[in-house]
């Protein structure tokens, strides 16, 4: 049943008019982890075979330190120009606009479109990156159902089987239960979802690190080299190593996502305050949770690490346990698909309202009863873009099922403009930093290393995946 819904009830507000928020340290650090343990935490094994044992474990430790210091500067940028009490600035794009494009900043550019050049250059970047995260999820997905069906299959049959199952029909069946779960409302409606995902992925990052354990204790001997998996010729090698950066960078930075997230926190305390504790807290965890997968998995198999910890060729017994971890994966996408996306649905919604203000479409919404499931609001226009969006996603990644090559563009695609670049520059204007002071030139150098660490990155990345297209 459906009828219109009215005009809803006054509700408590904040200082900018938005209903009250409610989230907290545990709820901000919730989203985050839910956020940062992804799909990118099965390639690290990979990526660790192909740096060695000293340049990954190394890797890993200072991505996760470019990730607290993006994180520390995205911080301060969520109110403007007082980092405590100046104007709320709802996600990324808005901060870039607020603190590049103002005018009140504009005696520290080049000039004033230079601000709106950036506004627009990092609102592109930004939602290219939420798409792009949404068709890895749907590719990972996938990989951990077939990966399912294999292990049982293993166990059923023997490890010599021919046990070999298609993409396809993962993906679309992850799809359909997308389009459910994208009609949530929004961020703030989500705070149970990241809870479970959170949990979900501890589950599986446990398993994984406590398997590549458990193999190494069981083989006696500890695999692999210091300078990693050997290759053809040093050509495939550079590529290979730079392919490899990239599946860490996507594995840790989260800004896409950090000002939407610490949106949702209340205040007192500053959100900066609670954002920047969430940020240790879940930089921390995650930390130890990447060494552990990364490098057990390395010891364990060596040269022949798979591309994903857990649906490789080596993890068949016990099969039960391979099924749970990849089904907690699964589950964990479920929300990490939403977390991505609904600041891409929140834009579009408010284009779509500014551009049609007086459409029924757009802003009617139906209240909804079905049997066994509590009342709920649809509105037409959210059920029909946010399904044309799911359905767009799965089919790039039907096109493209190439899990550790696109995990890698998109890593190389996003650390340095997102993740460095831009929180850099409004930190510096904020905080009115002269050029050549001695903070100057220290964000300046961090902010050129992680240029070329993307660039190599993204070549390697780029590489791989016109080798595994072709092939």
């Amino acid at each position: 049943m459906a009828v219109e819904h009215p005009l809803p009830a006054a509700v408590p507000c904040d200082d900018d008019g938005h209903a009250i928020r409610t989230g907290t340290l545990w709820s901000a650090i919730a989203h985050i982890i839910t956020a940062v343990i992804g799909s990118g935490v099965l390639s690290l094994a990979w990526s660790t075979a192909q740096l060695g044992w000293i340049a990954g474990p190394v890797a890993l430790l200072c991505f996760a330190f470019v990730t607290y210091i993006s994180a520390f500067l995205l911080s301060d940028c969520y109110r403007s120009p007082d980092p405590v009490t100046g104007r709320r600035n709802y996600s990324y794009t808005d901060a870039v606009r607020v603190n590049l494009g103002s005018n009140n900043l504009k005696k520290f550019l080049l000039a004033d479109n230079l601000g709106r050049k950036q506004t627009w250059i990092c609102g592109l970047l930004q939602y290219l990156s939420f798409y792009g995260t949404g068709v890895a999820y749907v590719v990972t997905t996938s990989s951990c159902m077939r990966a399912i069906q294999k292990s049982d299959c293993y166990h059923e049959k023997g490890h010599k089987a021919p046990c070999r199952y298609g993409d396809t029909i993962y993906m679309l069946l992850f799809g359909v239960i997308q389009i459910f779960m994208s009609q949530i409302p929004d961020f703030h409606n989500m705070a149970w979802l990241s809870v479970v995902a959170a949990i979900m992925s501890f589950c599986y990052s446990f398993i994984g690190l406590a398997l590549g354990l458990a193999k190494t204790i069981e083989d006696g001997n500890i695999k692999g080299s210091i300078r990693g998996v050997p290759a053809d010729s040093v050509a495939k090698k550079l590529w290979l190593t730079f392919q490899a950066l990239g599946d860490i960078a996507f594995a840790y930075p989260y800004a896409l996502i950090l000002l939407e997230i610490q949106d949702t926190i209340k205040s007192p305390p500053p959100e900066n305050q609670t954002m920047k504790k969430a940020s240790v807290a879940a930089i921390i965890i995650t930390t130890f949770f990447y060494l552990g997968c990364g490098c057990f998995g390395y010891a364990a198999f060596g040269d022949d690490t798979p591309g994903n910890l857990l649906t490789g060729f080596g993890f068949y017994e016990p099969y039960w346990l391979i099924d749970f971890a990849n089904a907690c994966i699964i589950l964990h996408l479920v929300g990490g698909y939403q977390l991505y996306s609904q600041p891409f649905f929140a834009f579009s919604e408010r284009w779509f309202t500014r551009k049609f203000p007086e459409s029924r479409f757009m802003k009617t919404s139906y209240s909804c009863k079905l049997p066994l499931l509590p009342a709920f609001q649809l509105n037409l226009f959210r059920l029909c873009f946010r399904t044309a969006y799911v359905i767009s996603t799965t089919g790039i990644a039907i096109v493209f099922p190439y899990f550790n090559q696109i995990l890698g563009l998109l890593g190389a695609f996003n650390l340095w403009p997102l993740a460095v670049y831009f929180p850099v520059e409004m930190y510096i204007l904020q905080k009115k930093i002269g050029p050549w002071t001695r903070k100057w030139i220290l964000l300046q150098t961090f902010n050129i290393s992680c240029l070329l660490v993307s660039v190599v990155a993204l070549v390697g990345s780029v590489e791989g995946l016109i080798e595994a297209k072709s092939s």
